[in-house]
């Protein structure tokens, strides 16, 4: 079976008719949860910072399928920029069901080298550009909106030293998902939190230096893959995870047990 029938073969459908965005969607595991989505029907709007070349062979490989995508240059640190982007995708699309809060950075560094301008891009992208997209979708969305953000097992877990910024950054979404699903929670919008373990990237890679070192703190000795990310991603976008919300989700190979 090819990878195309693969993909074909799982999608249920489940999100024909809704309108999903994207923020940082253009490769990895943004780029694997455009596709999944738009494999069960939604149609997908995503940013990107650069590379506009692999942002519209995205947009092209989902059209191949039968879906619908569009690619908008944002960078997430940039708040009017971001809420720009998402106004455009629900004028255009005529509304906005699904955001997806995926764009982040990665800086790491010992505590006396570490550049206060590296800490504030971290804060501004992992953090604000998630309130500022919520804030701005929330305005377009109605009963059984979604909000998922993709946080990190590192917001429970950071063994190793350099890491502190970033595990700040994203333990931060673990309240602030609890804060917005009970700002949202009257209006029938869930806001849920997935945490990944080491995903097999072009950032981080299953045969890159830190590979062997991050397996051996694992249940599962095994990266995990950017398609078992989207799928739950997609478990969460649809009608079946209605009651879940203010959760923060692990998917981490069991990195954190």
């Amino acid at each position: 079976m090819s990878k195309q029938d693969q993909q074909a073969a799982v999608s249920t459908s489940t999100l024909v008719s809704k309108v999903a965005f994207v923020q940082g969607g253009s490769r990895g595991i943004g780029a694997a949860i455009v596709q999944r989505l738009a494999a069960e029907g939604a149609t997908v709007a995503f940013t990107y910072v650069s590379s506009p070349d692999k942002a519209q062979a995205l947009v092209s490989s989902v059209q191949a399928k039968g879906g619908r995508a569009l690619a908008i240059q944002a960078d997430s640190a940039d708040a009017a920029a971001l809420q720009q982007a998402i106004r455009l995708a629900a004028e255009t699309f005529g509304r906005l069901d699904i955001l997806v809060n995926n764009a982040g950075v990665l800086a790491m560094g010992p505590l006396d080298q570490f550049k206060l301008e590296d800490l504030d891009r971290t804060l501004a992208v992992n953090v604000r550009s998630v309130f500022v997209a919520t804030q701005e979708a929330a305005r377009y969305m109605g009963e059984g909106g979604r909000v998922i953000s993709i946080g990190s097992t590192n917001a429970d877990r950071i063994p190793f030293a350099g890491g502190a910024v970033y595990a700040m950054s994203k333990s931060a979404l673990v309240g602030l998902t609890k804060g917005l699903a009970r700002d949202l929670g009257p209006r029938g919008i869930t806001v849920n939190n997935v945490q990944p373990g080491p995903v097999d990237t072009d950032m981080n890679p299953a045969s890159g230096d830190f590979a062997a070192s991050l397996t051996g703190l694992m249940a599962l000795p095994r990266y995990g893959k950017a398609e078992e990310i989207a799928s739950f991603v997609a478990y969460l976008a649809g009608p079946e995870s209605g009651y879940i919300t203010g959760a923060n989700l692990m998917i981490d190979g069991g990195f954190s047990a």
